[in-house]
């Protein structure tokens, strides 16, 4: 049966809330491959592109009396330069561009992704999956070259009971190897959750009936939804900086 303009079939409200998230090619209508230019693919160039206007632009005059989009700037230099410092110590504000980048891509993509019409790239698990484990691959490589096999000391507690260590030994490597999985799903669940119930909101905003309460809802979260943007963003580059400060001091 055809479904109507208002997603109304057969005198029900039909809506499907998790569509948003379908990968499209934006040329054409053939099956997507690995170098096929997709939703995906457009915005996240986007998010590069807004990092890079905002940081170009914004550090062009270097006023001593910043500009608005130059104190935005300095004030994501200045928010993530004392994370790392505070986090890893100062051994880790050399790797500081690695996780400048992480963070302004993350929550560029998280807001871009609230505008009406747009996608939110780290909605898909196949993107967050790629910055998890390339954190996970990058601190773990980085570490065995510092410390040699001295970094696989980290799963053995040599404070702990003799008779307890290989039993803590086998939950620090299960928990080691699940940071990625976690990392990544962590921030793909909660960007999809918040945009699922939006279009949830959405679709009953069409009854006239409980249109103003849907409305009022969409407000509301919306705004948890940029909250969300930024948390994530922040959530997701600490944790990379704890895993920093593992590889970089295995023995702490």
């Amino acid at each position: 049966m055809a479904e109507t303009a208002h997603g109304e079939e057969a005198g029900g409200l039909v809506f499907h809330p998790l569509d948003q998230f379908m990968v499209k090619p934006l040329f054409g209508d053939g099956p997507i491959e690995w170098y096929t230019i997709t939703n995906v693919t457009l915005w996240m160039a986007l998010a590069a592109a807004v990092i890079v206007l905002v940081f170009a632009i914004g550090s062009r005059g270097r006023a001593l009396v910043p500009s608005r989009i130059q104190s935005v700037g300095e004030l994501a230099y200045g928010f993530v330069h004392s994370m790392i410092e505070d986090v890893t110590g100062h051994d880790g504000v050399k790797y500081f561009p690695i996780i400048m980048t992480l963070f302004l891509f993350i929550l560029s993509a998280n807001l871009l992704g609230l505008l009406p019409m747009s996608f939110t790239p780290t909605s898909h698990i196949a993107v967050s999956a790629v910055l998890g484990f390339g954190v996970f691959f990058f601190v773990t490589l980085l570490g065995l070259y510092k410390h040699g096999l001295q970094f696989l000391g980290m799963f053995w507690m040599a404070d702990a009971p003799l008779v307890l260590r290989p039993i803590i030994a086998i939950i620090e490597v299960i928990s080691y190897f699940v940071r990625p999985v976690s990392h990544s799903i962590r921030l793909a669940g909660n960007i999809m959750a918040g945009h699922a119930v939006i279009k949830v909101f959405a679709g009953f905003a069409a009854i006239a009936a409980i249109s103003p309460v849907s409305v009022m809802a969409i407000v509301a979260i919306y705004g948890l939804e940029v909250l969300v943007a930024f948390i994530q963003a922040y959530v997701f580059t600490i944790l990379t900086c704890v895993y920093l400060k593992d590889a970089l001091h295995p023995g702490h």
